[in-house]
């Protein structure tokens, strides 16, 4: 396996002497209670087994002057006003800057809902408690802050990942439930289907990670990030981590680390990339083994790479952060009127049996949505890192395009708040699944360009 390191350097905060740089890491449950609802598919789903405990992960960072917090909510999608929750309890507590604070889900499929998508529908008490408990993480890896050493690096674990999104023979591409018969690509074409062609998009095999520890050298926290969609592979109604919780227990033991220690993946630009071989190579797996593969893949090249990284006391820390207003693909009062007809076809109204109903609910649900959302982008400075934080479920090709213009930098995708699939207006004349209009689909052509636009004045900013 081809590993590949970034060290971080020493950088002084005064030409008399750098000041203590510190860092603190908690962990809180935020496990759904049994019979709550599932989200990730297109039907709903209700938790029957709690096979693993669902956490939000926090890491705290302080230069001296400033500090940082970033966390990880183990969740299919989180929405802008849990977290906006969140931070204003830890601003109110703290005095932290909101905009101080990375937060965003993993997009485990097999987690407790917390933001109406597909035909789930969140409990408002389940929202209040992950606001409250990623804030009582927060404050607790703030009140952790101790004497501590960071660096950053990465791996490569290419055996992972594959592009869903597939060009096929003109036979092989159906109509969408909308009706569309232009698509150019299909997504999750099925293994082996005999009219495969080729990926329509590249893979970012590079798992990037921030490594810190105590001034001693113990491990304290590390914080990855993979451009993985999730893998899966669950019993029926088991909530789970997925393999982003299998990763964050692994990599605390491939470290030595003691209980305190906090492992935390993030998801990166995974928008149209998952864990399946379509031509067929990988073996069939009982449940939680694919989880476990890779998570023990990713886990030991991370570990690997960990040694060869230089950690320093003496890190610049720095945020920056805007919104931008975005324009959404909003359904016709014709399309609107159809959609209702076909909705009534169900016979266990309201709930939708067919994807064309599905779809047909959710354009009826777009009619009331506003023309234009205000998007939160952010990019932290640790040193010269740059993380990117990105309000949807970004594309590859967005990583990979930010990943080439700034180096060192990674993308947090799902951050913030949650605006559905970020592809890239290629892949919009493309079509396929991730454009597919609906409330998980429903940014204008042009958002990815609009994105990474403003994140660019946020790198400028932050030189």
């Amino acid at each position: 396996m081809k590993l590949r390191f970034i060290a971080c350097f020493v950088f002084a905060t005064s030409a008399l002497h750098a000041a203590e740089f510190r860092a603190g890491a908690a962990t809180s449950n935020i496990t759904p209670e049994l019979g709550s609802s599932i989200n990730g598919g297109f039907q709903d789903g209700k938790a029957a087994f709690i096979h693993d405990e669902l956490n939000a992960r926090c890491l705290a960072l302080d230069d001296g002057k400033t500090k940082l917090v970033l966390v990880v909510a183990d969740s299919c999608v989180i929405g802008r006003g849990i977290f906006d929750e969140a931070k204003k309890m830890v601003n109110e507590a703290t005095g932290l800057p909101m905009e101080n604070m990375l937060m965003s889900a993993t997009h485990s499929h097999s987690c407790g809902t917390a933001q109406a998508v597909g035909q789930s529908e969140p409990s408002p008490l389940y929202q209040r408690f992950i606001a409250r408990r990623i804030a009582d993480g927060v404050r607790r890896a703030l009140n952790n802050l101790t004497p501590a050493k960071i660096g950053w690096g990465t791996a490569d674990v290419p055996q992972h990942v594959f592009n869903r999104r597939w060009r096929m023979k003109p036979e092989g591409i159906p109509a969408t439930p909308l009706g569309v018969t232009t698509d150019k690509v299909r997504t999750n074409p099925g293994i082996n289907n005999p009219n495969l062609l080729e990926p329509a998009g590249p893979t970012d095999p590079q798992v990037s990670f921030i490594s810190v520890q105590s001034a001693e050298g113990k491990p304290i926290a590390l914080y990855a990030n993979y451009s993985l969609h999730y893998v899966g592979g669950v019993g029926p109604g088991h909530i789970s981590a997925d393999y982003f919780g299998a990763f964050a227990v692994k990599i605390g033991q491939l470290l030595g680390a003691g209980p305190e220690f906090v492992g935390i993946m993030s998801n990166g630009t995974s928008g149209d990339i998952n864990n399946i071989d379509f031509r067929g190579g990988q073996a069939k797996e009982a449940p939680y083994g694919r989880i476990q593969i890779v998570a023990n893949d990713v886990a030991q090249a991370v570990a690997a790479a960990v040694k060869n990284v230089k950690h320093s006391d003496s890190v610049p820390l720095a945020v920056a952060q805007k919104e931008i207003t975005l324009g959404l693909r909003l359904p016709t009062k014709d399309e609107v009127e159809k959609a209702r007809e076909v909705m009534k076809q169900s016979k266990l109204f309201p709930r939708m049996e067919t994807m064309e109903q599905v779809y047909a609910r959710e354009t009826v649900l777009l009619s009331d949505f506003p023309k234009e959302v205000s998007a939160p982008l952010q990019v932290l400075k640790i040193g010269d890192l740059r993380v990117t934080a990105i309000p949807a479920e970004t594309f590859v090709e967005i990583g990979l395009e930010l990943k080439k213009r700034h180096t060192p930098t990674f993308s947090v995708s799902l951050a913030n708040a949650y605006h559905g699939y970020l592809p890239t207006p290629e892949h919009h004349r493309l079509g396929g699944y991730e454009t597919w209009r609906a409330r998980s689909s429903c940014l204008e052509v042009d958002a990815s360009t609009k994105i990474i636009a403003g994140l660019e004045e946020l790198f400028e900013k932050l030189k």
